[in-house]
């Protein structure tokens, strides 16, 4: 003890020893702590891993199909000037989905004056070859990837969670897809996201075709439209394969080849005609209470039927069987959209009136006119 101290001092080694043991159990407590974070901070990255794997896969896909889109525009890098004339020297077939109480630009057949398309017609003969080339690589890489080759005969199968999970994503994108502009975005996007996990669903996979439909709709720059429909078509072609009994897939598939042919030349616009009614006669028999599909026949027999003379010495000219459709077949078909839902489309009554208008029943074209003035939204018409 240190000189002079009292009866109650303490040595002085036993107050070093006391401070040292407390120092160690401080120190013993931070590490406890950091453990216990540490611990948390594993558990949190172990709930991430799972999810990691799909991401990078997904910007890897995403990377591939933006080289890809960026290719295909660096190709066809030149402007097309666009008419809704009927009266044009040249004929082309588009189609687009026509959706209740729309205008008249969501749906139907357009021609166009295509007055360079013959100047352009034998470049772009030299680069089918590499265009197909990047097609196959596309589908080759989805094949690999998603196994949807054509060799594949049954859909993939879901476990209970992810079945749970497309029921809710389909209702999801079915919601958005009837909404406005910014929900169509937002429904595109959502089935990007998950396409990895579902692509090789039949009920996802046209989904995904008709959201391509709508941001070709939303989208004014045209290489980005033909992109939009390209890529759109391209989801259906092996579907197709797997499920040539699903009337949507027959539909979309036929509405996309319309809107890829935009931007092709006068033979493959007037082939891609007689693809889009042979899909959506298949789609009719296939479901045939579907009041769209009826839609989407009547603005093509209404379309062939207002060929002009020039145009159907081309169409004779490349084709042994030319389309054959008349002003009564287009009416029988708007009026049995009537028929299975009416007021199912604004333009839909507008071509009833003018189907009557050609038939010489003005009061009956007046009488669907003002039918139609009472549905909502607006139209050229």
């Amino acid at each position: 003890l240190p000189v002079g101290a009292g009866d109650g001092a303490v040595p002085s080694a036993l107050l070093r020893q006391d401070d040292e043991q407390l120092e160690l159990l401080e120190h013993l407590d931070f590490v406890v702590r950091n453990i216990v974070e540490l611990r948390k901070e594993v558990e949190e990255l172990r709930n991430s891993l799972q999810h990691l794997a799909v991401e990078i896969v997904g910007e890897v896909r995403t990377h591939l199909e933006e080289t890809q889109r960026m290719t295909r525009r660096k190709k066809f890098a030149f402007s097309r000037d666009r008419s809704d004339s009927t009266g044009s020297s040249s004929i082309y077939f588009t189609a687009t989905s026509g959706n209740a109480n729309t205008d008249d630009s969501e749906g139907g057949y357009t021609t166009a004056n295509a007055e360079s398309d013959y100047d352009r017609e034998s470049e772009r003969e030299s680069e089918e070859g590499e265009d197909d080339l990047s097609c196959d690589t596309v589908r080759t890489v989805r094949r690999d990837s998603l196994d949807l080759g054509p060799e594949d005969e049954n859909p993939l199968l879901l476990d209970s969670s992810l079945e749970e999970g497309l029921g809710q994503l389909l209702e999801q994108a079915d919601r958005l897809h009837s909404g406005d502009e910014q929900d169509k975005r937002e429904g595109f996007q959502l089935l990007l996201n998950n396409k990895l996990a579902y692509a090789g669903q039949q009920e996802f996979l046209w989904r995904l075709a008709r959201a391509h439909s709508d941001m070709w709709e939303l989208t004014e720059d045209t290489d980005e439209r033909r992109s939009y429909a390209t890529e759109g078509k391209e989801e259906l072609e092996l579907a197709l394969q797997k499920w040539d009994q699903s009337a949507e897939c027959h539909q979309w598939f036929a509405i996309l080849c319309g809107l890829v042919s935009e931007y092709e030349s006068i033979p493959k616009r007037i082939q891609a005609g007689y693809v889009f009614k042979e899909h959506i006669d298949k789609a009719i028999a296939l479901k045939p209470q579907d009041p769209q599909l009826y839609y989407l026949l009547g603005r093509w027999c209404y379309q062939v039927a207002h060929l002009g003379w020039l145009e159907k010495r081309t169409v004779s000219a490349l084709f042994d069987a030319p389309p054959t459709a008349t002003v009564e077949d287009a009416l029988q078909n708007f009026l049995r959209v009537e028929e299975l839902s009416p007021g199912f489309s604004k333009a839909g009554r507008v071509y009833i009136a003018k189907c009557y208008r050609d038939l010489g029943n003005t009061s009956a074209a007046v009488l669907w006119m003002d039918l139609a003035s009472e549905l909502p939204g607006n139209t050229k018409e």
